[in-house]
């Protein structure tokens, strides 16, 4: 029995192939990835897009732009909630004065703000 080369190179396609076992297997290198610093937004896009976007995702994973497609989606996502939370505060008179007078009803008009702008910012950039 004569031992299998470790590597090997294919003239035709130009690519190299390293042994694993019994299977020769393709050498190949993914693109520079961007560090992942994304967040709460940025998991549930990459798990919409597991789940919903398979092919995007494969996409974005093989031309090594997935961690810079999930960064950008969840600092946008963050931004915009931000955004809508203020200006809808603002159109619903939840101020600063509220806040010093009554906390509670501050807290509540706030957090159903926040809950409405970010079902907003899921439907629009997240799951878009």
């Amino acid at each position: 029995i004569d031992a299998m080369e470790k590597h090997i190179y294919d003239e035709k396609n130009g690519l190299g192939y390293t042994l694993y076992g019994d299977y020769y297997l393709p050498d190949l290198e993914f693109p520079e990835e961007e560090e992942a610093h994304y967040g709460k937004y940025g998991i549930l896009r990459k798990t919409y897009l597991k789940e919903h976007g398979k092919p995007y995702y494969q996409m974005l994973m093989l031309q090594g732009k997935l961690n810079k497609h999930l960064n950008r989606v969840d600092r946008e996502a963050y931004e915009r909630v931000e955004v809508l939370v203020m200006q809808m505060a603002e159109k619903q008179g939840v101020t600063e004065q509220l806040k010093a007078e009554q906390p509670m009803l501050w807290v509540r008009k706030m957090n159903g703000i926040r809950t409405t702008a970010e079902e907003m910012v899921l439907t629009e950039i997240v799951y878009g």
